[in-house]
């Protein structure tokens, strides 16, 4: 199940999510409204949620998020963007990276 959270997850929320896969949940955040969205298959169906709701696409990159580890991955073909130099499906920019997890941290961060 795919939420779009914008403050801290719940226990159940977090639950929802790794209904897809056991350990891990798909994530894409926007970087300039600070949400985030979680769950689903693929990185793509939370970006799609995301653009329904407003978001643009350049503010908008994957990762995944083990929360028994507390530990985020920056990878996902939606974040391979030539024109924005990101050539590969890991988020390059530290400074991108940076404020991806500091989003992902505040939103999901300590909760298991």
């Amino acid at each position: 199940m795919i939420h779009t959270l914008r403050q801290k997850a719940s226990s159940n929320q977090i639950k929802d999510m790794l209904q897809e896969y056991d350990s891990m949940i798909k994530i894409v955040v926007d970087i300039r409204q600070r949400i985030l969205s979680g769950g689903g298959e693929m990185h793509a169906d939370c970006e799609s949620v995301l653009l329904e709701n407003g978001s643009e696409q350049d503010d908008l990159w994957g990762a995944n998020w083990y929360p028994s580890e507390q530990r985020i991955e920056f990878e996902s073909l939606i974040n391979i963007r030539p024109r924005m130099g990101n050539r590969s499906v890991i988020l390059q920019d530290e400074n991108l990276r940076k404020q991806v997890e500091d989003v992902t941290q505040s939103i999901l961060g300590g909760v298991e």
